[in-house]
């Protein structure tokens, strides 16, 4: 395609509606048209230009606002179909998320998982929607801020008739105008902060240019958004992770790659009284148990290289703190915060064999309901297996297998073998909390409860995030581009006084009315009538008749 060249001597890139430089209709389309469209100044755009190769087809469809939206409308379905069932963060951990997902929904959660809604957040589709939105922006932004910079950067102040004569605010006078009044008009554009530039008798003002700038400024802020919001998903930028640690016990932190532990060495909590205030009392007695302030008292380590392969790393001690809520213990870029409690949580269970004619008891054990051994063995040919473990027994499936959802041990539940001389091959029996099943007939032994032992437990959240800052400069971009393109607003002003008639004319992007309202001040005294608004719905039929307004 060639380049354009105007009558003016200007030479215009290929696609180019008014010449950049003096304003005249470069087609038979604008020449005729009743008003110039000056979205951007009649400066040609690649996608409006370009079209025939495959870099054209795919530039063209992402500089499209219509894909931009679409696009927009996708994720946000798609993210609103993400809330409908839970994440597999908020699933039981010992399930797989496919079993889990068709067992309680049916055939719409084994859809809903085989389309990744199960982990949308973290999916590469949703990345790639999000990727594809960020694209969009950039090629919108470059298809229409590259041709509007030229034009802008163009302006003069000799225009073309036919320029002037398709403005919206256009007036044409029988004479010509004096010095002083071309001097009060100078003068009264300076007042109102316009910039002028004069060429050849002509006059050309203009102000807040960089207010078209602000739909760009949005394009860039949200761009710098959608960056910090894919970069959350880079190892080690952003941690949103919870953990149980129980009294006594030590946890590696997730989300620190390994390198920190710690340890929970005491868990308090402090509860309202009715005797701190009688106000509470009502409520205490409806309720119960409210906590006022917990606590969980840890020692944090951080773990030095192993120098054997499958020896322990060792722990180097780094700082001992009380957690409370809003009290997070900070280091290394990280913040565990206190989330949550479970008081008297089962640790560990105590049983005893019973023969059931004599009651008479041929040993006890204790069973670590996290970590149960496989066998316990009582002397004298005593011995209890334990076949099936279920931490939170829920029932008994159709085909007669105990089911359990979680492996935090809140209804144990035990299949055990009671082997005995009586009975080598061993006697099976199902003790649950207040149940006990014989599946194979009456037994000779019996396994009583004999003591349990419980102990406190804290929910740590460890978080971190080095996307903050993005995410922040992002939205202050966004927010600047808004106050950019809301509170200003672009106004030129011709006036043209030689190589023919008087011509006045003046353009502004939005708020037509604070223009006009501004030209009245300008031309009041001077003799020089107010451009008319060619598309005033109060005087359709206003013809332009030279006379002062």
């Amino acid at each position: 395609m060639k380049e354009i060249k105007c009558e003016c001597g200007h030479v215009n890139p290929p696609g180019t509606i008014l010449c950049e430089s003096c304003g005249k209709a470069l087609t038979e389309e604008a020449g005729s048209a009743k008003l110039h469209d000056m979205r951007y100044d009649g400066s040609a755009r690649r996608s409006q230009t370009y079209k025939k190769t495959p870099v054209d087809k795919i530039w063209n469809f992402f500089s499209s606002v219509k894909t931009g939206v679409w696009l927009i409308v996708i994720t946000l379905i798609a993210s609103a179909l993400g809330t409908v069932l839970p994440q597999t963060d908020y699933i039981p951990s010992n399930v797989a998320p496919a079993v889990y997902y068709q067992d309680q929904y049916g055939w719409f959660g084994k859809l809903w998982y085989t389309l990744g809604f199960d982990d949308l957040y973290g999916s590469w589709w949703y990345m790639l929607l999000i990727a594809l939105i960020g694209v969009s922006l950039v090629i919108c932004s470059l298809d229409r801020f590259i041709p509007l910079r030229r034009a802008l950067a163009n302006q003069k102040a000799t225009r073309h008739e036919g320029f002037l004569k398709r403005q919206r605010l256009y007036r044409k006078m029988d004479g010509p105008i004096g010095e002083e009044t071309y001097a009060q008009i100078k003068r009264k554009l300076e007042a109102k902060r316009y910039k002028v530039l004069e060429e050849d008798g002509n006059l050309f003002a203009e102000k807040n240019r960089f207010s078209r700038w602000g739909p760009y400024v949005n394009h860039i802020g949200l761009i710098i958004f959608l960056i910090g919001c894919m970069l959350r998903f880079i190892p080690g930028m952003y941690v949103d992770e919870l953990v149980w640690v129980r009294e006594g016990e030590k946890k590696v932190l997730p989300g620190t790659n390994e390198q920190y532990v710690i340890l929970n060495k005491k868990f308090t909590v402090q509860l309202y009284n009715k005797k701190d205030n009688q106000n509470f009392e009502a409520a205490l007695n409806r309720i119960g148990n409210v906590a006022k302030d917990f606590e969980t008292d840890v020692v944090l380590y951080k773990q030095g290289a192993k120098h054997v392969l499958g020896e322990e790393a060792p722990l180097k001690k780094v700082k001992s703190y009380a957690i409370r809520v809003n009290k997070p213990l900070k280091f290394g870029g990280y913040a565990v915060y206190q989330m949550d409690y479970k008081m008297d949580e089962f640790q560990s269970m105590s049983f005893a064999l019973e023969k059931k004619a004599n009651k008479k008891v041929y040993g006890t054990f204790k069973i670590d309901l996290y970590h149960p051994k496989s066998e316990y063995d009582l002397g004298q040919g005593y011995k209890v297996k334990l076949l099936g473990y279920y931490p939170s027994f829920s029932g008994f499936a159709k085909n007669g297998e105990p089911e359990t959802d979680s492996y935090i041990p809140n209804n144990p539940a035990f299949l055990f073998s009671l082997i005995s001389p009586e009975h080598p091959k061993g006697e099976k029996s199902f003790v649950a909390i207040r149940q006990t099943v014989e599946p194979l007939g009456k037994n000779d032994y019996k396994l009583a409860f004999a003591g349990l032992e419980t102990r406190n437990a804290s929910a740590l959240a460890v978080r971190k995030d080095e996307t903050l800052w993005v995410l922040a400069l992002g939205g202050a971009i966004f927010m600047i581009g808004v106050v950019q393109g809301a509170y200003w607003n672009h106004r030129r002003f011709w006036l043209k006084c030689e190589g023919g008639p008087v011509m006045l004319a003046a353009h502004t992007n939005k708020n037509w009315y604070g223009l006009k309202k501004e030209l009245e001040w300008v031309l009041e005294g001077s003799g020089i009538p107010v451009p008319v608004d060619r598309q005033d719905k109060k005087n359709p039929g206003k013809k332009d008749t030279g006379r002062p307004a």
